[in-house]
């Protein structure tokens, strides 16, 4: 649904020439642009100003009209009227104003992210305009697996699908060894919603790649730990059937080193072989270094931004960050540059990241409070990188992780220091940047 954009009572429509309430349009208070007939001196396009109530306000470059500032207490209206009865006049308009073109989607919860359409989000609307007019709206064609405690993808038993996630491919279980990945936590859940829960359907919230396909691949058990075996033949398995994109919202300690991990290390090479954008959460420590899997080489590594645009202060950052994406919480108290000295202000509350997930228990789903982590920034960049593959932006319908990655990074958003740098990466995920 195109929903039109409220308007300031300053900018209330005009009422010209019998001009229909409906078709009334908005603009500039106290301006008019007006064109003289040819041949009009300098000295009658001032009396006829003066005669109307205005002043000068400089000429329209290139297109012979002169913009007029009212300085009388007559209307737009009354202004327009007046200046057209003046033989000296050739056209007398109101300065219209024009809009972005944003799709603005009917989902309740949608007013509560932020993240999504914020002056720190990710931008989405112009890039759901943006991949729509690119013949793939919501990302469709798609498929992102979630390497995470499950997906609430289907009513079997106890379980049951969450409302406001519709489209899956085939996935599988590596914590109970079966072929039915349901979610036992709720974060697989709520990250799988990030990447593409259903949008403009009056349910729940909004999700970024909406038309992609969701790939459950449970890794982690219920409560939210996985090993190294279930998390590396996880990676493979994704990869091994055509998975655009692997989502890893997780982390090993700190303390792990790759050669600790050959396993996962191995797998997430061989998904950079089937061409697979790996992308991973930096980590929740506070860390001047991501954790793994997100320090691995070929990885996208995400850190976390909050609603003021700061790191967030459980973030790792590190020079592996390669970008950073809203994940909610409070601003770190960095003050050793002048965007985070003066933008930052870590003694303020912080934002959560909302999506639809369990409340409670498997059967009942909600917009809970509480979620905020790197974890949530991840599928941020996930769903970006499948709206870019689905659209066929890069020229090609699969091009290749690194150049996804590539692009991803030379359309964000720069934070920070200038350029890049060890907190902010290559900046803030900047999805519409990345369509147009």
């Amino acid at each position: 649904m195109r929903r039109a954009l409220l308007l300031p009572a300053a900018l209330a429509a005009l009422a010209l020439s019998g001009t229909p309430a409906a078709a009334q349009a908005p603009y500039v208070p106290g301006e008019v642009i007006v064109r003289y007939e040819d041949g009009t001196s300098k000295v009658a396009e001032t009396s006829v100003s003066t005669a109307a109530g205005t002043a000068s306000g400089g000429a329209v470059p290139g297109s012979g009209s002169k913009r007029l500032r009212i300085k009388d207490d007559d209307s737009v209206a009354q202004t327009v009227k007046e200046l057209r009865r003046d033989p000296n006049v050739a056209s007398a308009v109101p300065n219209y104003v024009a809009r972005a073109s944003a799709f603005t989607p009917n989902d309740p919860g949608f007013t509560r992210q932020w993240n999504l359409f914020g002056s720190f989000g990710v931008n989405m609307p112009e890039a759901w305009e943006l991949a729509a007019a690119r013949g793939a709206p919501g990302g469709i064609g798609a498929v992102v697996a979630v390497l995470d405690t499950g997906v609430a993808y289907q009513r079997r038993g106890r379980f049951r699908r969450a409302p406001d996630l519709r489209r899956f491919t085939r996935g599988y279980d590596f914590v109970s060894e079966d072929r039915f990945p349901n979610d036992h936590n709720g974060h697989g859940t709520h990250v799988a919603g990030t990447i593409a829960q259903s949008t403009n359907n009056t349910i729940g919230t909004a999700g970024i790649a909406y038309r992609a396909r969701i790939m459950p691949v449970r890794v982690l058990d219920s409560e939210g730990a996985g090993d190294t075996v279930s998390i590396s033949r996880g990676i493979r398995y994704a990869a091994r059937r055509g998975a655009d994109v692997i989502n890893l919202s997780l982390e090993f300690d700190a303390r792990v080193r790759s050669s600790q991990i050959p396993d996962v290390v191995s797998a997430l090479r061989y998904a950079r072989r089937q061409g697979s954008v790996v992308v991973a959460a930096a980590g929740n420590q506070g860390d001047r270094l991501p954790a793994y899997p997100a320090r691995a080489r070929n990885v996208i590594a995400v850190a976390a931004t909050t609603i003021r645009g700061c790191q967030a202060e459980f973030s790792n950052s590190g020079t592996q960050v390669d970008l950073t994406a809203p994940g909610g919480g409070a601003d770190a108290p960095n003050a050793d540059n002048v965007y985070d000295a003066q933008v930052c202000r870590p003694d303020a509350r912080g934002r959560f990241i909302f999506q639809q997930t369990f409340v409670r228990s498997v059967r009942r789903f909600g917009l809970p409070r509480g979620y905020e982590g790197t974890s949530m920034s991840a599928p941020h960049v996930s769903g970006a990188a499948a709206l870019v593959m689905a659209t066929g932006r890069l020229g090609r319908l699969n091009p290749t992780p690194a150049e996804v990655e590539l692009h991803l990074e030379a359309t964000a958003r720069d934070l920070g220091a200038p350029g890049f740098d060890k907190r902010y990466g290559h900046g803030l995920l900047d999805v519409a940047a990345a369509l147009r």
